[in-house]
């Protein structure tokens, strides 16, 4: 037959709880041993993102016609101009797209790039 004995719990009386202390230096290593995957990852990201624009491979490039806004012009009004022939919201909304437009307004003066499906029947 087995028998299992227990040590006896030393409690308070006994050996107190070691704290761990690091050094200054021993900090700099355990920083150092965080920051350079990240780092590294970062270096990787930079170095194999940018392959793509210079590669000099051709891309298809964009041009887009631009209009002008004029007083009194609204996306709407302009959508029907250029595209008359489209659902006017499915211009609106490309336009928008294209030119960053948060809520649909405009000001006068103001450059928008117009889709290249749309820009062949200009204003």
């Amino acid at each position: 037959m087995s028998s299992i004995t227990f040590a006896p719990s030393l409690g308070s009386a006994g050996v107190s709880g070691t704290r761990l202390r690091i050094t200054a230096r021993g900090r700099r290593v355990l920083a150092a041993l965080v920051t350079l995957p990240i780092a590294a990852a970062i270096a990787f990201a930079a170095v194999s993102g940018g392959s793509a624009l210079a590669s000099g491979e051709l891309t298809g490039a964009n041009t887009f016609a631009t209009v002008t806004v004029q007083s009194g012009d609204t996306l709407w009004s302009i959508a029907g101009e250029v595209a008359p022939k489209v659902d006017p919201r499915d211009v609106v909304a490309a336009i928008s797209k294209l030119n960053l437009i948060d809520g649909g307004v405009i000001s006068v003066g103001q450059h928008l790039a117009i889709p290249a499906q749309y820009s062949t029947a200009g204003r």
